[in-house]
């Protein structure tokens, strides 16, 4: 499997990175499947850099908070108006409603569907799909509205003769449903948009000491911190979460690309 960072700015768009979004691939079979996870504001026109968007097998949503989730519709006009015609429809799985809340984004009637170009599925955690050679599996995450945090085995990009485990918490605090999550992830993909010793609140992010203690306590083989807001000091949430985890830690930037 392959991560591209289509978007890693927290909470809004930044100086240097459109909002949280990120492609995940896995060759078989002779072909690439491509996964969005999460599609924030900017992602559409960031993606156009990695990837042709009628090449996107599947988008995924941890949770449907706007700076999550809203270039659906952006996604929505590139499949419904292409100039060589329409695209057809690809799966979009969240843990809520996707259709409600994309009508909702784009202003659109009751009337609106969508069935053209998405086929909505709500998912909860326990439950698992399949996407090309990629399997995932959805795990309670701890935030203001529902989320999941996201496991998924996969053929290795370095290694064809084993799979490859990958995690990506969405928004959460540090909680059990994410810790199981990440068990033992070759590479874990984690939030943290607070910072220790500044944000107090809990039950909505976390900081680089809670990534860290999750990264540690799960056997994580390599952390990489995403979702930092625009005033938030990388180097000051990395070195949070050094002090608590012994593997190699990573504050991503938008344009990176991670093979493992």
């Amino acid at each position: 499997m392959r991560l591209t960072i289509i978007g890693c700015s927290g909470s809004m768009s930044g100086r240097s990175s459109v909002a949280s979004s990120y492609l995940l691939q896995a060759d078989s079979g002779g072909r690439t499947h491509s996964i969005v996870l999460d599609f924030g504001p900017g992602a559409m026109g960031q993606l156009l850099n990695y990837l042709d968007p009628a090449d996107v097998d599947a988008m995924v949503f941890s949770h449907m908070h706007t700076d999550h989730c809203a270039d659906i519709v952006g996604m929505q006009v590139y499949r419904r108006w292409h100039p060589e015609g329409p695209l057809g429809r690809i799966d979009v799985f969240s843990p809520v409603d996707a259709l409600v809340r994309t009508r909702q984004i784009g202003g659109d009637s009751q009337s609106e569907d969508y069935s053209g170009e998405f086929h909505f599925h709500r998912i909860e955690p326990g439950q698992s799909v399949e996407i090309g050679s990629m399997v995932l599996e959805f795990f309670p995450a701890e935030h203001t509205v529902p989320g999941v945090g996201v496991r998924v085995s996969g053929p290795s990009d370095v290694n064809l003769n084993r799979d490859v485990l990958f995690a990506y918490t969405g928004d959460t605090d540090l909680c059990e449903g994410e810790i199981e999550m990440a068990r033992s992830v070759d590479v874990l993909l984690s939030e943290s948009a607070f910072e220790d010793g500044r944000d107090k609140v809990r039950g909505v992010h976390m900081t680089g000491s809670r990534a860290g203690e999750l990264a540690e306590k799960a056997g994580v083989g390599k952390l990489l911190l995403t979702h930092l807001q625009p005033w938030t000091d990388p180097e000051t949430v990395r070195r949070a979460a050094e002090d608590v985890y012994s593997g190699p830690v990573h504050c991503v930037r938008a344009g990176e690309m991670f093979r493992f």
